[in-house]
Parts: structure tokens; sequence; C-alpha cells
């Protein structure tokens, strides 16, 4: 898989909540120590009303970790118990309910915040258990109830346990695995997600607030802050609820469960290199980009191996395409290897098998060949500098660098020939059952200090994004139809020049409407029709484009006048995208053409009219564009499609959006010419370049943190393809440009909550379907599926993805 070469996924954000409040340290639990804290209180609260909120990040996934607990065995009346049954969010009260939520909860990348409000005196029963994440209310798959005035063990005097709950003999079982931080714990009050967070008005993203309220009873709050013993980090920092901590270590080195690792990122002057320094989201490894036959533990910080033979891990940070940049770790296996990689290494071999890996083990370096030089011992600590700006990177062995290298000055580097754009990530390899490799990114204190001027690896430290927020520029609206016309669909923070409608509950056609065609005569993303004047005005449509939204205009087609916009309890959706504020000509190229811009969301739609020879079009962006979509607006022709990943020289060939066909090769369409920063090339194609005949050119470029256009190869497994965006998308479009294929377009309007399975077709007028195929993540997206649409064995697919959240700012989804 890989991610254009212009795409520069992580120049991210600033501190989220800079100047807020700073949750500055977590505490990781490993279902293998079977750690846990526990607490019995002495005396009785109130059991039918309380708050548990706390934030959370995820590690091992699909088994049945417990969050919180309460009661001496799973089979008291009452016990409680909330946990992560195979990676749906679930609340089990023994004789009373169960509780469990519709959505998968599998992003190991970010972190959630829970919040579980229970009054079981509230007189409606749908209030009396209340579970929210990352400030939302959840949906349950089913109405459970609570009977009204219902005790729980929850405030009794019987045992409570965070990250840890009870079989039905009462012995401790079922650990979580993963990171909590911030976990507050309120007696005698159902409180709402707002009394511990906020939405963000600069990036929209849930942030934690400090809770002011009272603690009153057997309230608490575990801010982890205190880590000088084990004990400590069981203490109570609103007051003498102090908590007992089990298997749970502050011992310095890999054993440390006191970290760094936090929701909010710390100001970045407290990162002098020593390590375990500066809050912030840090890079673990990522076990949705493993190879199996791997292990992972420790909070996703040790990788061990189960069987003989190479297989690999990358980390869930990218390292970022500037700045400087230090990480470590250890292994017992002097086979093992350790390093950097693009997307593209394979996490089936070893890191360095190819020119896409940068990686060493004992007696040498790897990089698509081999070169001796490097011995060290086992449990020696292994030092990696990665200096993007030069392109260069360093090994060292206990805070010595190899071949007398020296990264704070630039000497001597080990390799010079990292890429200069494309993402590189932390790649460990294991060789054999028997090996273990720990690493640190900077979440706790380097055994060896930075170089001068090289920073730890976590999300304080990224850039600030040139689109803090997307919804801004790109957004998804939907809406029920009512049959009213005129009708305004507002929410938009800016005024769309690209609308794409689709009814999701019937067979009706896309249409397309942008600000340089104007209003009311749509486009058809699945059918050859030019402008849709024939149509105009017969089925609704959009009568304006406005300051937040747009309006909807009314049909005159009897019995028909709003199918594709506005029926009676029909569902729509609307993508949307803006392109600045004024049209302009260009002379770019050899065909003058009218161009709307919006150069910092790398959007532009362009006007031309067909010459049927040779010819150049500007525009407009300032760097070349990475998918182009085309159509003739005066007759029935293709939608010609061009993506920079669709082959290895893309403009040799094509895509038609309104048909599954694979990538086809031919010079009359792009003129075998690749578009640069100006122009794109036309050949001689009648599709896109007609002679006297009017067309028009959606034109994107990627933008960091925003928007990506890359590709994937399929692996045929349930198990599929992670592919590492630098953001949390707000819409997918991904198609295979090896065999045919329909296209798919998912969004995160239509799935708030994973699987992202609602999917509709640019290529055909069906109405929406399912397929829970697909997760959109913190980073990027996850293919969770194998038929052919997505995840075809050896098949190369590509995408074009924007974002609601930069990875930086974005919560666990």
């Amino acid at each position: 898989m890989s991610i254009p070469g212009s795409a520069l996924p992580l120049l991210l954000a600033s501190p989220a909540g800079a100047g807020g409040y700073t949750i500055e340290r977590s505490l990781r639990f490993s279902s293998p120590d079977s750690a846990y804290l526990s607490r019995t209180p002495a005396s009785s609260g109130n059991r039918r009303t309380w708050t548990w909120s706390g934030w959370v990040k995820r590690s091992q996934l699909g088994n049945y970790p417990v969050v919180f607990s309460a009661g001496a065995t799973s089979g008291t009346t009452g016990y409680l118990q909330m946990s992560f049954e195979t990676d749906t969010l679930q609340v089990y009260i023994t004789s009373v309910a169960t509780f469990t939520a519709q959505a998968t909860f599998r992003d190991p990348s970010a972190w959630y915040h829970i919040v579980l409000a229970v009054d079981t005196t509230a007189a409606t029963a749908s209030d009396r258990l209340k579970v929210y994440v990352n400030g939302s209310a959840i949906t349950f798959t089913s109405a459970p109830t609570i009977t009204q005035n219902t005790d729980l063990q929850v405030n009794n005097t019987a045992i409570h346990q965070i990250g840890a709950g009870k079989n039905s003999g009462g012995t401790t079982s079922v650990f979580f695995d993963g990171y909590l931080a911030d976990v507050n714990f309120v007696d005698g009050s159902a409180l709402d997600p707002t009394s511990f967070g906020e939405f963000d008005a600069t990036t929209g993203v849930w942030n934690p607030i400090e809770y002011t309220g009272s603690y009153p009873g057997n309230s608490f709050h575990l801010d982890f802050a205190d880590n000088s013993s084990a004990a400590a980090l069981g203490y109570d920092a609103a007051g003498s609820n102090d908590w007992t901590v089990n298997n749970l270590s502050v011992t310095a080195g890999a054993g440390n469960d006191s970290l760094r690792d936090s929701p909010t990122n710390g100001d970045t002057a407290d990162d002098t290199g020593l390590g375990g320094e500066l809050a912030g989201n840090y890079a673990t490894l990522n076990p949705l980009d493993a190879y199996s036959n791997i292990t992972l533990s420790q909070g996703n910080l040790r990788a061990a191996g189960t069987a003989a033979g190479f297989r690999s891990v990358k980390s869930t940070v990218a390292i970022p395409n500037s700045g400087q940049w230090y990480f470590e770790c250890s292994t017992n296996d002097l086979n093992a290897l350790q390093g950097v990689a693009t997307a593209e290494e394979s996490n089936s071999s070893y890191v360095g098998a190819t020119s896409n890996g940068w990686g060493f083990q004992y007696g040498g370096y790897y990089n698509g060949g081999y070169t001796s030089g490097v011995s060290f011992s086992a449990g020696d600590i292994l030092n990696f500098a990665v200096d993007r700006d030069n392109q260069k990177l360093w090994f060292g062995v206990n805070g010595t660098w190899v071949n007398s290298g020296n990264p704070a000055t630039g000497a001597n580097a080990t390799f010079s020939n990292l890429p200069a754009s494309s993402p590189l990530f932390g790649m460990f390899t294991v060789s054999a059952s028997s090996t273990v490799t720990d690493v640190n990114f900077g979440q706790r204190a380097f055994a060896y200090s930075a170089p001068s001027g090289f920073k730890t690896l976590c999300t304080a430290n990224l850039d600030t994004p040139t689109i803090e927020d997307p919804s801004t520029v790109m957004d998804v609206v939907t809406w029920t139809g009512d049959g009213t016309t005129p009708r305004s669909i507002t929410g938009l923070n800016f005024s769309p020049d690209l609308v794409w409608t689709k009814n999701r509950t019937s067979s009706y056609w896309h249409n397309l409407y942008d600000t340089i065609r104007g209003t009311r005569t749509p486009l058809h993303s699945n059918t050859t029709n030019g402008d849709d004047t024939a149509n105009d005005g017969l089925y609704g449509g959009v009568s304006s484009f406005d300051s937040n939204g747009f309006t909807l205009a009314d049909g005159t087609f009897p019995g028909s006048e709003n199918i594709w916009t506005n029926a009676s309890g029909s569902g729509y959706v609307a993508w949307t995208w803006d392109a600045g504020t004024s049209n302009a000509t260009n002379n770019s190229g050899s065909i003058t053409s009218t161009v709307r811009a919006n150069i910092s969301a790398g959007f532009s739609i362009v006007s031309y009219t067909g010459t049927g020879a040779n010819a150049t079009v500007g525009h407009g962006l300032g760097v070349a564009p990475a998918l182009i979509i085309v159509k003739d607006r005066d007759a029935a022709k293709n939608w010609i499609v061009y993506h920079a990943s669709a082959a290895a020289s893309p403009a040799t060939g094509y895509l038609i959006l309104n048909d599954a066909a694979a990538f086809a090769t031919t010079s009359i369409v792009w003129d075998d010419t690749a578009p640069t920063s100006s122009v794109f090339s036309l050949g001689t194609s009648a599709s896109t370049n007609a002679s006297g005949e009017k067309h028009i050119a959606y034109c994107w470029t990627a933008v960091e943190g925003y928007s990506a256009f890359g590709s994937y190869t399929g692996n045929g497994l349930n198990d599929g393809p992670f592919v590492y965006t630098g953001f949390q998308p707000k819409f997918l479009l991904f198609k295979s440009a090896t065999i045919a294929e329909q296209w798919n377009i998912r969004d995160a309007e239509r799935n708030p909550y994973n699987p992202a399975g609602a999917r509709l077709y640019p290529n055909l007028a069906n109405e929406e379907s399912t397929a829970n195929n697909i997760d959109l993540l913190s980073n990027g997206f996850k293919v969770r599926g194998n038929s052919n649409q997505e995840n075809a064995s050896g098949a190369t697919y590509i995408y074009a993805a924007f974002a609601e959240s930069p990875f930086a700012y974005a919560r666990a989804r």
C-alpha cells in the first residue's frame, strides 16, 4: 500500500487543548501481568445513582477485557462490569440487564473518552443507564431496561476493580490491556459528558476538561500523576479513597507502567530529549499493521514471536516528513531486525528486505541489500535517530552511534537515502518464537538521551496542520426528505462549490452540481449523460449554493417532483467541497480554462472546451493533482478518472467513474503525460477533449492531515490491509484498479461508529446497502472483509480520503 509522493500526511496539530486541561500521565495495564486496581468501600454509597468517567486507549483487541467492575463474583445479583466484548462496549449487570453497543471500538492508535452514567431512580427507563463515547451517546443493540430503584453492586461494600473483573467463583480475571487516564467516579450523581469534556471551538474535537464538581462519599479521582512508588499509582487525587495497586510497576525500563501517553498534548518545551517528559498521544506498535504470528503486549510496546520466520509490525504514528526524531528498542534475539520503513515494506518479511526499508541486526544493515558492520549483545539498547530534513538515519548501540556517526552535527549517517516525502514508520521484525523486542518512543525515560534537537514520536511534537478543522472545506450532510421545496440544507461551515447528492433509500441517480456550471442542471456519475438539460427541474435538485449549505429546488414531474433530492420519507446524503470564492481565467495551458480553486484545500473545478488535438489545461492548484475526474458536458461520454496510484505510470491509462472496469491503457486520454504543478495533459480522446464540446474537470491534490490519494494491495483475508492516511477519514472513495469491481463510497456521517458499513456506488444508481468490511480510524482505515470489492488477494485498490480530523487531534473511533 502507498500514499502518493506528494502527500505528506503528518504535518499536523499544535497541542490539542493547548492552554487548557492537560492530563500528564496514564497507567498502562498489561493483561499478561494480571495488572489491576482494587478497592472495597468501607461503607455503602449511593447504589442507584453514580457516574464513571475515564480516558481509554486500547492495546489488545478482540477479547473480553474489563475496564471497571463491582461485586464479589460475576454471579452476584447486581454485579456490574464494563468491558469490550469482542470489541463492542458492553455493560453487563448480573440478573438485571446487558447493554451492548451497536458500534465496535477497535482503534488502538488514539484515545476514547467513556462516561457511564447510572440513575436507576429515573422515571424514564432509557434514562437509567447511559454510555457516552467521545461526548456522544451510544446506541445499544436492543433496548434493555433496569427496574426502577434497583440497587447495584457499585457503591456497595464489595470489591471494586479497575482493569479486571470477577468470574463466577470470585477469581479476578478478564484483565484489561491498554491505558487508562483521568478516571473520575462521582457518587450520587448521574452526569453527562460535559462535566468532563467539551468540543474544541477550533478543531471540533472532544477534549478533556477538569471536573470541578464535588467528590462525595465513595467518589474518587485517579490522575496517576504520583509515580513515586507503585502504591502511589492508586492515590485518590480528590480525597482519601485510595486504591490498591496489583502487578503494576514504576521500575525504570520496559516494565514501567507509569507513562506519558495522554489524550492531551503538553508543552513541547518539556521535551529535552530524556524521554518520559512530554504528555501526548505516543506511537506504539500497531496491531492493525502487523503480520500474523506476532504477539503484542505491554501496551503494544513489546513484540514477541510465536513461530519461526521473519514477520514484522509497524508503529501507529508515522515519523513526520520534517524534523528530527529519536526512539529506542532492545531485543533478546540477535537475528531480530529493527529500523524504519515506508508503508510499502511488507510485514510478511523483515525491515530492509527491499529498498523501502532500512533495518539492522547483529552483523550489519539492510536496505534491499546487505552491508556488514555492526555488533551488539542481547538486551543492549539500540538507538535510532531519523533526520527527515536531510533524509538521514543513524543506528546506535548503547548510546554510541555506529561508524562514528553524530546525528547532532549530521555526520556519518548510516543511511542518507531516506525518502523526502513518503511517510516512514518504526518497523520491528521478530525471527523466532523466542523473540522479545521492547520499544520506547519516548513515553518513558530513554536509556540514553536523544541527540540535541531530536524529538519523541508523539502528537504533541507534530506541527500545526494547514487545515485544522476539515469541516471548513469539506463535509458530508444527510437529511430525510419532506417533499417541500424550496428547502434549505444547512449546517456546513462553508459555501459549497461542488455538491454531490444521492437518494439513499431508492435507486435514483447520483447528482453533481458545481458553481462553474451552475444550479438545476446536474451531471450523473452513474450515467454517460452530459449536462442534464432534458430533466432540468423535473425531479428536484439544487437551486442555490448558500453560505452554510445549499437550497433544494422544486421538481415539476407529476408524482416524482422531488425524488432526486427531497422525496418525502427518503434518506439523502450530500458530499460537499469548497473550491474557493471566485472563478478565474487560466492561460497556463494551450486551452484556456475557467478555474475555481481552493489552493490550501487542494481542490479546483476546471471548465474548458475541447480541441480534439493534443493539448494542456491549467488547473490552478500550484501542485500536480493526484485525482482528476473529467466529464464531457455536451454528449453521452464516460466519466474519465486519473489517479496517481492507479498504475506504475498512471498517465498511460484511465479508470471510468460510471463503470466498474479496471484500469485501461491508452495514450489518447492523457497523452501519456503526467499532470504538472500547472497543467494536466489531454490526448485526442472524445471523452476528455472532443472538439468544440464543453468539459468539466474536478481536480484534487493531497494536503497534509486533510486529504490523501494512494493505493493498497489486497490480501484476500478478513484481516485486510491497514492504510495510513495521517488523519481520521470523513469520506472514503475506493476502487480496484486491477480487477472489474464497483466504486465504493463510505463516510463518517452515515457511519458515525465502526464498522463503516453503509455504502453507495458512484457508478450505480442502487440504494444504500451494507457491508461491514471497512473501519474508519483515527489515523487511516482498516479493511475487514475479503470480497473482491475491497480485498481480493493481489489486487491493487486506489482510494481518495478526506479528513474529519487530523490524527494529532483525532479521538479513537
